[in-house]
């Protein structure tokens, strides 16, 4: 079944109009690469919406503060860039060196998450809690987080911007040790069943699935610290509590 079917792309006036002033308060420039290959059904899409983001930004100086790079795993010279950022798939969508990823397309309700993101890079702040912060820049081992999505979730995008402000806080404060990986399910349904999930958004960790929903940051963070120091079956533990009450 054709992914198209499952979101509609809305690149209106009045999508641009909303997308423009929102765009406003950016203060600093972002570069977002995109990232396209063969028999991609949602390639051609992936671009134009990000394309509408760089057309849209402000300009500063006679340049935009959205900047959009376009690699494409038919071109021989951007193999390594797809290398670097760790991107296997097609469409994929990437910010600061692909420590924030979007694996498929990121249409309808994972837009406002995007854009958020977007704006607390180009104002340098993550708006997460001191304490997550210091815990963040002293990861003993990389995190992978992958957030389970579809487009239609309106809980999606408050867990995916959380994921993406831990891995732009750690890459911030130069310790890199965090993956943020944004997953369209439908997109990527080996993913999504290799976890079996059933309901979105849901969080995996170094291969491990650890929520269903949208975590609290407090709770998040040591998820993530336990995932870093490998304790594998403390996170299922957690899972299992939460869950059961017990």
């Amino acid at each position: 079944m054709s992914a198209r079917r499952y979101y509609t792309l809305d690149l209106s006036d009045d999508f641009r109009e909303e997308l423009r002033e929102t765009l406003e308060d950016m203060v600093n420039p972002v570069t977002i690469d995109v990232f396209i290959g063969p028999d991609c059904e949602t390639c051609d899409d992936t671009v134009k919406l990000i394309k509408v983001f760089e057309e849209e930004a402000p300009t500063r100086d006679g340049e935009k503060l959205i900047k959009v790079r376009i690699f494409d795993k038919n071109n021989p010279d951007h193999a390594e860039e797809f290398k670097r950022q760790g991107v296997e798939r097609v469409p994929s969508v990437t910010l600061i060196e692909g420590y924030i990823k979007y694996t498929g397309i990121p249409a309808e309700e994972e837009i406002r998450g995007l854009v958020e993101t977007i704006l607390r890079i180009s104002e340098g702040d993550s708006g997460l809690e001191e304490e997550t912060k210091a815990v963040l820049a002293n990861l003993k081992n990389t995190v992978h987080i992958e957030t389970i999505v579809t487009p239609s979730c309106p809980y999606c995008p408050y867990a995916v911007l959380l994921a993406n402000m831990f891995a732009y806080e750690a890459y911030k404060q130069g310790s890199r040790k965090v993956i943020s990986e944004t997953v369209e399910a439908y997109e990527n349904p080996d993913i999504a069943d290799k976890y079996g999930v059933q309901s979105v958004p849901a969080i995996a960790l170094n291969g491990v699935l650890a929520f269903i929903g949208v975590p609290y940051e407090e709770d998040f963070i040591n998820y993530v610290k336990a995932a870093a120091e490998g304790k594998t079956e403390e996170i299922v533990l957690r899972q299992f509590e939460d869950a059961t009450g017990l």
